[in-house]
């Protein structure tokens, strides 16, 4: 609908520059500069090459996504950012960019949350969010089980990872193994030729007094490591795909078991599954079964949309401008601990027009 907010939005909390560009629930283009390649050199992100990459990325990003959309920038309703959390040289990249391009453009800003944005993506797939929703997101920097009533105002932490997440568990055995980074995609290739009843390894956290709803993988990493490191020292072959699949298994048992849990004692129908591992194949079908056991509709994006994004960020503010939320100021901070608790960073000016006019007045007085 062309009364809809049309609103771009720009992710650098990592390694990759994501532009996107959103009419209400309609995604229009979905731009992606990726430095991964860079990075797996070094087995991991380095953050002061993300940084410099989003700058040499973000003008000929944001224009290929303006071609995507075939839309102006002078027909935007807003302009959306991630603000946090992240890495902190990352996130001031999009935030620099955002402002400048809100601030030429006489449009608001939005600086909003990352993780709540992997929640609000799946509006583009399978529209609107039911409130509240459930959502559990797993990457290699998060695993977090949140309860969303209202995902631009009230977003609340039920559990999260205690110390690995699961991506970065994934990407630590991958290591081990290795497979290269990152570790996700290349193991869950190889879990699909190997046995996940092999090796009982691990379940972190689902002891009868643990907490119900957080997460380790630290101990299962570690368990992963050692029993490699056992049979390469008897002489023996490691079976790679045997050790992807149980590995996978166990990450995959404990965060489905735990999402369901947590629906049932919330009295929630409905889980979406977000972030770079939702695009696990196995996460998906074992959530697929249980959520299905247990009468609940499971909403998982599809797996672009679950990696990071540019169009998560848009599908965010384009709801901020939706539901009247406010905008944000001039001087929106970059946040790299920005609690899921604060889903966008509104401005202190309830005349977000008025404070845009009087800074350009000082600008070029």
């Amino acid at each position: 609908m062309a009364d809809e907010p049309l609103v771009l939005g720009i992710e650098t909390s990592c390694d990759e520059t994501g532009v996107g560009i959103v009419r209400g629930h309609t995604l229009l283009a979905d731009a992606v500069a990726s430095s991964v390649d860079v990075h797996a050199r070094f087995g991991g992100v380095v953050p002061e090459i993300a940084s410099r990459a989003h700058l040499e990325a973000m003008v000929p990003t944001i224009q290929r996504a303006l071609d995507q959309a075939g839309v102006a920038a002078s027909d935007l309703d807003g302009v959306a950012v991630t603000a946090g959390p992240g890495l902190a040289g990352a996130l001031l990249v999009g935030v620099s960019a955002a402002k400048a391009y809100a601030y030429a453009l006489g449009k608001p800003l939005y600086g909003v949350n990352h993780l709540a944005s992997h929640i609000c993506v799946d509006q583009l797939e399978h529209g609107a969010l039911p409130e509240p929703t459930m959502a559990l997101l797993v990457s290699g920097g998060h695993s977090s089980l949140l309860l969303a009533p209202d995902i631009t105002s009230d977003v609340r932490p039920l559990g999260s990872t205690i110390d690995d997440a699961a991506g970065e568990a994934f990407d630590k055995v991958a290591r081990v193994l290795n497979l290269g980074f990152p570790g996700g995609p290349v193991i869950d290739k190889w879990a699909k030729e190997g046995d996940p009843d092999a090796i009982a390894f691990p379940r972190g956290l689902t002891g009868p007094r643990d907490a119900p709803y957080d997460f380790s993988f630290s101990g299962l990493k570690t368990a992963v490591a050692r029993w490699i490191e056992a049979r390469r020292n008897a002489g023996e072959d490691v079976p790679v795909a045997d050790v992807s699949a149980s590995f996978q298994e166990a990450v995959t048992d404990v965060l489905t078991r735990k999402a369901v849990r947590a629906c049932r004692d919330e009295g929630v129908d409905h889980l979406m599954i977000g972030g770079g591992v939702a695009a696990n194949s196995r996460l998906r079908a074992m959530a697929e079964e249980r959520c299905a056991a247990a009468g609940i509709t499971l909403r998982v994006p599809r797996p672009k949309l679950c990696t990071d994004n540019g169009a998560m960020v848009a599908a965010l503010g384009a709801e901020m401008v939706a539901r009247g939320r406010p905008a944000s100021d001039w001087d929106l901070p970059a946040d790299s601990s920005l609690p899921v608790t604060e889903p966008h960073v509104p401005g202190h000016s309830h005349d977000h027009d008025h404070v845009h006019e009087t800074s350009r007045k000082n600008l070029y007085a």
